[in-house]
């Protein structure tokens, strides 16, 4: 089987990108797996890929490349596709040139099986996905964690799917309650951590490590409450 990971850049780094490193390395020990970044701005992924999965591009913006896209007609030209943060300004934004190159891949894959990694990937997918391969779109933040019109958007392509996952069981329950209408599978697949290089902690220690970016949405301010809850 061969399975298409269609991620926004995967020369960045970021949780999204991880999630998506991590289990592509985990199919692809039984499946071919590609992962298909819609920008590359770097010559080396920010993040270690495993080395049986494929990595491509769709478009180049590496100026002193060959294939360097970024001054392309299109590319002045304002995308089709809703925006959601981060894709409507800057170095990323979308514009026609992704409609054509995103909706074109779409056409001509040959995988069996094409994941979307964010809202405006799961609506190219809804929009020019082929039902000859399953189409599924992933939810890599909460259904509370986007603007209203966003998540509208995005509820609307995801009733074109074939599957929709997030990765807490709360929030599938919460699209499935939101979308009672909706027949396409909503479930839930919490992001996989590779098996640890080091030795488990022997737990007699009263030091806890934390390491990530202190932003509001990864809700650090948690951990003491919830560590009392545990050593109680």
């Amino acid at each position: 089987m061969k399975i298409v990971f269609l991620l926004n850049n995967a020369y960045g780094i970021g949780g999204t990108i991880r999630a998506t490193a991590n289990m592509s390395a985990a199919l692809a020990a039984r499946h071919a797996v590609e992962v298909v970044s819609v920008h590359r701005v770097l010559d080396r992924p920010g993040l270690p890929f495993d080395p049986r999965v494929r990595m491509t591009t769709l478009i180049d913006l590496r100026e002193d490349s060959s294939a360097y896209a970024g001054d392309d007609p299109l590319a002045q030209e304002p995308c089709t596709m809703y925006h959601e943060r981060g894709t409507r300004t800057g170095r990323l934004r979308y514009t026609a040139l992704h409609d054509a190159r995103i909706s074109a891949f779409l056409a001509g894959t040959d995988a069996d099986v094409v994941i979307a990694t964010r809202p405006i990937l799961n609506g190219y997918l809804a929009r020019h996905g082929a039902g000859r391969y399953l189409r599924i779109g992933q939810e890599h933040l909460s259904f509370d964690g986007h603007a209203e019109d966003v998540r509208r958007h995005q509820n609307v392509a995801l009733a074109r799917l074939d599957a929709f996952v997030t990765v807490s069981e709360a929030d599938a329950a919460r699209y499935r309650a939101e979308l009672p209408q909706v027949r396409t599978a909503i479930t839930c697949v919490p992001n996989g951590v590779p098996a640890p290089g080091v030795e488990r902690a022997p737990l007699d220690s009263k030091v806890i490590v934390a390491a990530g970016r202190l932003i509001p949405v990864k809700r650090y301010d948690r951990l003491v409450d919830a560590f009392a809850e545990v050593a109680a």
